[in-house]
Formats: structure tokens, C-alpha cells, sequence
């Protein structure tokens, strides 16, 4: 009897990786992909490792690959940016054992900086792109990629996007492959990307191309589905969904493979229906390729360019008859902007700078809601590494006045991502500015995943833990104070006497997130006959604290007794609970 589990895409990507026999597999963590690696360390069999950045964990599948294994490398979209000098070469080299690598795209910025569409990296790279639909796909889509990528010599991009990587549907269960490493040979002119022996691989690159666009006519990752002939749809993904559930009589050419296109293929479902709209989310990737063959479509013009689709939108685009029943849109209902949880760390350092009016060169994690009210102290949010090198180069253009006022803040497992390097370079070309590492011991952001400072490895066994503190002095930083940022006097303290100083200085905030490792203090509770209104407290941030009838009230459901409104509180009017208020 076949057995069904209820799957997310990404948990179904990790059964489909242990399903096809892969050995290695490495990530790091970054919303919409992050469970994918979290899912695949629970299958004992595969070595599974959070890498310092993706750059490191691609690198890692590559080198599984080359000596035979199969290997998965997961990441969200700006990921791959991280990783695209490895990936453009290794397109080049191509493999020994299947190697696939999953990029989680994030239309509507759910979690993300910016919407890039990595079909791109595809067209680029020259390299598969599969898109799954739903979470069957995913794990059937993650086992076909890997024998693709050995049928072709070729690494894989499986694509995914938001709403398939969190989505869940019925998967089918089967049992996993052998796990077979591929006997491995030294082949120069295969692997070592010389310019002699990479015009060589260009000339494979090639032939494989054409190679797999012939595939692509024939492959049951593609599939027509005639219906009314009136309208055809060229669609893939999440879009596809969509389209089903709105138009499930129109008729569908469904492409699992996004690149290469089959001309033939496109041309004859196209001869078959009156009209062809091409539907995907984001970029023109799929309709501009049409277009080129000189196929006549629709897409951009009435499909949104930005953002996720949905069954709402695409009803309003295709000019299709709302539901007859009434229902809420989810679109209608209020926002509700990220907050700093209650006993962050980072509130009481953002308060600090945001008290001394900094500028503050930010980074990607937690602390980029230190741009938000009531902070609003965050000048720059570029991308993973980039407050270091940012405030460095904000020194060099206004000058040793300006470095005087602005400081630079990352947290600890972006530090290891790629802040390193930028550490490296303000102390290699002189520079004197001040860098906060906000340490809150573990990869907050995406939900607590372990870091190379943590001490313990994806599977929760003891690992090797980096000190910051010992890495910073390596590189060549005389001035390092470690500070709790729950001491608002001591943190302003040490800051100014850092900005002061002639050379670069590293300041370690240090206090464990506030949900990983939760305070078990008393509430504070508000004396009301002290309380003035003043609404400094306010000035926090904190959710906990609000004012009702002109004072301050502390929720004591949701304080967790930080102790930073005391500090900030000029009447003392708060106080721990019990505490004698008269």
C-alpha cells in the first residue's frame, strides 16, 4: 500500500535528496530555504553542515560531487549571488556525481532585500533550471534534477519559490536508493578551469545545451494539457496553481524545465489554441525567450511584473468574474511590521545609538529593524558583510569627522558570512572606524540555526566554537571591549571612548536572543503615582510597554524583565514587581 506524508516543498526537498542517495549536502540558512537543510539532518546517512556563507557551502558540493557523491546545496535567492563564481565555472567542469543546487526565490520580499529572479542564473550559467509546483514535485523534481545532472554532465538549479517552499500537500513515500560515490579519477582537463583547459569545457558547454534542448521536447518534466482551445496558458510553478483553480477548463503547456526551451515543443502547443499568455511571476524570463522564436504571446503587458501573483490578481488581469461567494481578501487585512521581540539585545544598543544620533552602517539579520521606528537609525541595509566595508567607505569619501559619528553593526553569523573580509580591510588600509558585532549567540533571524560561534553543528552535536574575540585580535584589531547592551551607561560609555579612539575598534554586544534563550526575570510594573507620562519608556520600543490614561503601563504577559525601562525611566517610577513603590 503506497504510504502519503503531509509535506512543505522544502521538507519534500530534503526526502527527495534522501530518496535519491544523496551523501553531502550543505546550506545556509536564509528564508524561504532554510528548512530544506534542517529537514535533510535528520536523515542520518548524509553529511549535512551549515557553511559559513553560500559561497562556502556550494564549494563544499562541489568537491562532494567531483569525487563521486551526489550533493545538494540549498539557498535563498541572494544566496546565490554569494555563490555565483563557484556556480558559473562549475558549469564548466560539470560533474562526477549529481550535484544540485535549490535556490529559494522570495517574490513579494516576504524576508528578502530585493526580488531577483534566478531563472536568470540558468540563462547564464547555461545550466537546467527545474521548477517544481507543489511538494510532489519538489521531492520528484529534486530526484530528477540529480539524475539530469549526471545524464548531462551538467549541475542543476531547482527553483523554488515561496509559497511552494512553505506550502504542504500529500507526498508519496518511497524508499531510498543506494547511496553509490562514483569512482573518482584526477582529470586535469576536466576540473582545473585554466583558460587553456576552460575553452576546451566552453565547447561541451555548448554541445550540451543542444543536447538538452532536445531534451526538453521529449521530457515528462513538460507537459500539454489541451482544453478549451480558446486561451492556452505557458505557465510553471506556483502560477500554474493558480491558473488551475481559476481556468481549470483552458489549456496548459506546464514547464517543469525552465531552461533550455524546446522551440518545437512551444511552437506546436501554441498552433493548438487561439490565444497563448504567458504567465510567471516576476521577470519576463520565460515570455522573452517566446518572443525570440517569434511566437506571438501575452505576458508583462497585463501579467504584474512585481510582487507574488494570486488567484485575486490573476482574476483581475485576465479580466475573469470574481467568486461568486463573498470572502476576505488577505490583502485587505492590516499590516503588522516586524518588532524586536521582547528582552532583545538589540533594542538596548539601538537606543544607545540612536541616544548618541549615529550613523549606523547596518547589515542583514535582526538589527535591520533598528531602521524602524522607534530607532530609525540605520542610514545603510545593502546586503550580508556590507556595514563594515559601508562605513569604511563612508570614512574614506567625508573624512575622520564623520567616521567620529558612525559605527558599523553585524551580527554574529553575518560576521562569518562575509564580514570577515571587511574587518580585514579596515585594518589593512588604516582605517579607524568602529565596528559593533551584535552576538547574540546563534542565527536569529530564520529561526535559530547553529553558526561556527555557537559550538554545536546542524545536528545539534558539540562542535568547535570560534571565539570572535580571539578571531578580531588575529586579524590585527588592538581595541576590543565586550559589552551587555542591557547596561545602557556602560554601552555609551564604551562607545564613546571608541569613536574617540585612532584606530579600529571592535566593540562584541553580547547577549543570547531573547527567544532562544528566554529570561526568566519578573515583570515590571509601573508606579502610577511616580509615572509622569513622559513617554521616555515609549523611546524603547519595547511591545510590552504601552500608555493608557496619560501613563505607562508594562503588560506583564508580555515583559520578560530586561530591566532597560528602569534605565531610561527619570522618575523611577518603574520597578520590579513586589518592590516597595512608596
Amino acid at each position: 500500500m503506497d504510504q502519503y506524508e503531509l509535506l512543505s516543498g522544502n521538507e519534500a526537498i530534503a526526502r527527495g535528496a534522501y530518496e535519491a542517495g544523496v551523501k553531502v549536502a550543505a546550506a545556509y540558512p536564509g528564508t524561504p530555504s532554510t528548512e530544506i537543510l534542517e529537514n535533510v539532518a535528520h536523515y542520518q546517512r548524509i553529511q549535512s553542515q551549515w557553511a559559513p556563507n553560500e559561497k562556502v557551502a556550494l564549494e563544499v558540493c562541489i568537491g562532494a560531487s567531483i569525487a563521486g557523491a551526489r550533493a545538494l546545496a540549498a539557498m535563498k535567492h541572494v544566496g546565490v549571488n554569494v555563490a555565483a563564481d563557484p556556480l558559473l565555472t562549475f558549469s564548466y567542469t560539470g560533474v562526477n556525481g549529481g550535484m544540485v543546487l535549490v535556490s529559494a526565490d522570495d517574490p513579494e520580499m516576504h524576508s528578502s532585500q530585493n526580488e531577483q529572479d534566478n531563472r536568470y542564473f540558468g540563462l547564464l550559467a547555461k545550466i537546467p533550471v527545474l521548477e517544481p509546483s507543489d511538494s510532489q514535485e519538489a521531492k520528484d523534481f529534486t530526484m530528477q534534477a540529480l539524475e539530469l545532472s549526471e545524464r548531462f554532465d551538467t549541475p542543476v538549479i531547482l527553483r523554488t519559490t515561496t509559497r511552494v517552499n512553505h506550502a504542504k500537500s500529500l507526498v508519496k513515500i518511497g524508499e531510498p536508493q543506494d547511496m553509490v560515490v562514483k569512482d573518482y579519477e584526477k582529470n586535469p582537463a576536466k576540473y582545473v578551469m585554466t583558460p587553456a583547459n576552460a575553452k576546451g569545457r566552453h565547447t561541451v558547454v555548448e554541445a550540451r545545451r543542444k543536447a538538452l534542448t532536445e531534451f526538453a521536447a521529449e521530457t515528462s518534466l513538460n507537459r500539454v494539457e489541451l482544453g478549451d482551445r480558446r486561451i492556452g496558458f505557458i505557465t510553471a510553478g506556483i502560477s500554474y496553481q493558480y491558473l488551475k483553480e481559476i481556468m481549470p477548463e483552458a489549456s496548459f503547456l506546464k514547464l517543469g524545465l525552465l531552461w533550455p526551451l524546446n522551440e518545437k515543443l512551444i511552437r506546436t502547443f501554441a498552433a493548438q489554441v487561439e490565444r497563448v499568455i504567458v504567465v510567471e511571476e516576476l521577470e519576463p524570463v520565460l515570455e522573452t525567450q517566446i518572443k525570440a522564436m517569434g511566437v506571438a504571446v501575452s505576458g508583462k503587458d497585463i501579467i504584474p511584473r512585481e510582487g507574488e501573483l494570486s488567484e485575486e490578481i490573476l482574476r483581475k488581469a485576465l479580466d475573469i468574474k470574481p467568486f461568486e461567494r463573498s470572502f476576505a481578501s488577505a490583502q485587505a487585512l492590516p499590516v503588522r511590521p516586524p518588532i524586536l521581540c521582547p528582552g532583545c539585545g538589540h533594542r538596548g544598543i539601538f537606543y544607545t545609538l540612536k541616544k548618541m544620533g549615529l550613523h549606523v552602517s547596518g547589515d542583514i539579520g535582526c538589527y535591520a529593524l533598528g531602521s524602524a521606528p522607534p530607532f530609525g537609525c540605520l542610514d545603510t541595509t545593502i546586503c550580508m558583510g556590507a556595514s563594515i566595508t559601508g562605513a569604511f567607505g563612508m570614512e574614506l569619501a567625508r573624512g575622520e569627522e564623520f567616521a567620529r559619528k558612525c559605527v558599523a553593526v553585524i551580527g554574529d553569523s553575518t560576521f562569518f558570512h562575509s564580514g570577515i573580509t571587511g574587518l580585514v580591510d579596515l585594518v589593512y588600509n588604516k582605517g579607524f572606524g568602529t565596528v559593533l558585532i551584535l552576538d547574540n549567540s546563534i542565527t536569529a533571524m530564520t529561526g535559530h540555526q547553529d553558526n561556527p560561534g555557537t559550538g554545536k553543528d546542524v545536528k545539534g552535536m558539540p562542535a568547535p566554537k570560534i571565539s570572535i574575540e580571539k578571531l578580531v585580535e588575529s586579524i590585527g584589531v588592538n581595541r576590543i571591549q565586550v559589552v551587555d547592551p542591557f547596561d545602557l551607561k556602560h554601552c555609551e560609555q564604551v562607545l564613546r571612548e571608541e569613536l574617540a579612539a585612532p584606530e579600529v575598534s571592535v566593540v562584541i554586544v553580547r547577549r543570547p536572543c531573547a527567544l532562544y534563550v528566554r529570561l526568566k526575570k519578573p515583570a515590571f510594573v509601573v508606579d502610577a503615582a511616580a509615572c509622569i507620562g513622559c513617554k521616555a519608556c515609549l523611546k524603547l520600543g519595547c511591545p510590552a510597554i504601552s500608555v493608557n490614561g496619560g501613563k505607562a503601563h508594562i503588560d506583564p504577559l508580555v515583559c520578560v524583565g530586561c530591566g532597560l525601562c528602569p534605565q531610561v525611566c527619570p522618575k523611577n517610577a518603574i520597578q520590579e514587581a513586589g518592590e516597595n513603590h512608596d
